[in-house]
């Protein structure tokens, strides 16, 4: 069990550290429906990591990608895969990166965003974190982790990493729901250097988190 938390780790940390729904969340706390909206925001994040993560595990256990309590063959390839991958993500992130002196730019959508209701911001939670092709990447590889574990201990597996992949999304709305006005400057702060340090942020971590995985998947298979 303590390797697999050791292997979930980066894959959560790989979530987590996501500078674009972490500077929405902020847009919704800066906006004037902040409570509703950003607390819709957060259950439709963490519905989309456990949504995304139980169905891959579940897929991984019918398949049979668990072979005596530890990872087969076949799960050690699609780790591999995997790992490629997201290296390939991190190295189109660089590319995007803002150069030097170029101001970033936010998605469209987010201009819209105080304008949303609770009801869209759960919707955006949950897309941007089940199907963002990052993330699913991470919550793939750690259903296919969690797959070879016994039910009981798949389950708190679960648990931990929905957590910590939720954490960097919950940490702002638990702090501005505690002290609105002293966070109000904090936040907008923050979000200017996520908006600009976004691609290299992102590149680097996943670059970092697929070589890991990529390893863990060659050490499996051969």
């Amino acid at each position: 069990m303590g390797d697999v938390l050791g292997d979930l780790l980066p894959l959560a940390l790989g979530v987590a550290i996501s500078p674009v729904p972490v500077i929405a969340v902020i847009l919704m706390l800066l906006a004037p429906k902040a409570g509703a909206t950003s607390a819709g925001f957060l259950g439709g994040w963490v519905a989309g990591i456990v949504v995304a993560t139980v169905v891959f595990l579940v897929l991984a256990e019918v398949a049979g990608l668990g072979d005596g309590g530890g990872p087969s063959t076949a799960a050690s390839w699609i780790k591999l895969v995997l790992g490629l991958v997201i290296v390939l993500l991190g190295a189109k992130q660089w590319r995007g990166r803002p150069r030097e002196g170029e101001e970033a730019t936010l998605p469209k959508w987010m201009a819209a965003i105080d304008t949303f209701t609770a009801m869209k911001a759960t919707g955006l939670g949950f897309l941007l974190s089940a199907v963002n092709p990052k993330n699913l990447a991470m919550t793939v590889a750690a259903g296919v982790t969690l797959g070879a574990l016994p039910a009981g201990q798949a389950a708190i597996g679960t648990a931990v990493f929905t957590v910590l992949a939720a954490s960097t999304v919950a940490a702002p709305v638990v702090a501005y729901a505690l002290a609105a006005e002293s966070m109000a400057k904090v936040l907008d702060r923050l979000r200017t250097r996520l908006v600009q340090d976004n691609a290299v942020i992102t590149a680097v971590l996943l670059v970092t988190i697929g070589v890991m995985l990529a390893g863990k998947g060659i050490g499996g298979v051969t």
